[in-house]
């Protein structure tokens, strides 16, 4: 069975994706054949400024990689790499009806947010769709959110086996159970996110050790200096508690029941000493990673791969439907 996971390169990773996301991949590569891109194409939908987007895209896979994204075990690409994606786009594009992309959940979020938006913001769901039908996908990893993405590309796929025969594979989403949601450590209702507005709730994958204990020593908690999980009326210790069980691999009622004579200063030092002993050998192997050959070599297999089986599937439409010679 095979699994397709797009990578968007846009601003640094914080341990709400890595906690999140990257963990989940790492265990999906075990259980699935996985193909992982970087949408590069799918950033330009909205502006970039070019010299940081091209850092983006590799540092992005340098710390997947660092985070245990096994090479071996993953076909890794850029996506503009890889001319299909685009082809592929248009062939669907012309299949797709104007009102199924107005329709879309973040179309309508993201329009109303950046005006003179390019036409690329209606149509990249499109291209979404050709990333994953390319490579005849059974699964998408996917969050709630991007759930409705998933369900567009089954329609495009089963549009077009109807009209032109089988050529697509019906895609399902995986949305991964339910696990600790990490949150922002000033503002803990808020899910910690690398676009919040004080750096000082975000903790990122690159932040030094000096940093990050002080981002942790500083979080908001409130004032009974209980170790009790309630989310509701102590946002600030349960988030803690997520973070801390969520690298432990303790539940939330052993870490309780541990720490219920300890007070919160204690507790933040424990909880940074363990967000530091998981970090600092992922920044140690991202910085080894990162200006090495290694990654070139890996994103240049996975290039050539995809060319190929990418270029079939575009082939086959491209016949079915006329053009050409």
């Amino acid at each position: 069975m095979r699994i397709l996971t797009g990578l968007q390169p846009s601003g640094g990773l914080t341990l709400g994706n890595y906690i999140g996301a990257i963990k989940q991949m790492v265990k999906y590569q075990d259980e699935y054949e996985s193909f992982i891109f970087v949408a590069d194409l799918h950033a330009i939908t909205v502006p970039q400024n070019p010299e940081e987007l091209r850092r983006n895209i590799k540092s992005l896979i340098a710390i997947y990689l660092a985070s245990g994204l096994d090479k071996d075990k993953n076909t890794i690409f850029i996506q503009s790499e890889n001319i299909y994606h685009s082809n592929m786009s248009w062939l669907l594009e012309c299949l797709t009806p104007y009102g199924e992309l107005g329709r879309m959940t973040q179309f309508k979020d993201k329009s109303l947010k950046h005006q003179n938006f390019g036409a690329g913001l209606l149509t990249y769901p499109v291209l979404m769709a050709s990333d994953i039908l390319l490579y005849d996908a059974d699964f998408v990893p996917t969050g709630v959110d991007q759930k409705q993405h998933v369900e567009l590309a089954r329609n495009i796929a089963e549009r077009v086996n109807k009209k032109y025969g089988d050529i697509f594979k019906l895609p399902e989403p995986l949305i991964p159970k339910d696990g600790a949601k990490i949150c922002d450590l000033q503002d803990p209702t808020k899910k910690m996110s690398k676009s919040s507005e004080n750096p000082k709730g975000v903790i990122y994958l690159l932040d030094t050790e000096d940093v990050i204990r002080k981002k942790i020593m500083s979080a908001v908690t409130d004032s009974d200096n209980e170790i009790k999980y309630d989310p509701d009326t102590k946002p600030g210790i349960s988030n803690l508690i997520n973070i801390y069980t969520s690298l432990s691999g303790m539940k939330v009622e052993e870490v309780v029941f541990k720490f219920k004579d300890s007070n919160y200063g204690t507790f933040k030092r424990i909880v940074a000493d363990l967000v530091v002993e998981t970090l600092i050998p992922i920044q140690k192997r991202y910085q080894e990673i990162i200006n090495s050959p290694e990654l070139d070599k890996i994103l240049d297999a996975g290039r050539d791969k995809t060319l190929e089986i990418a270029r079939r599937k575009y082939l086959e439409l491209k016949d079915r439907m006329g053009l050409g010679r």
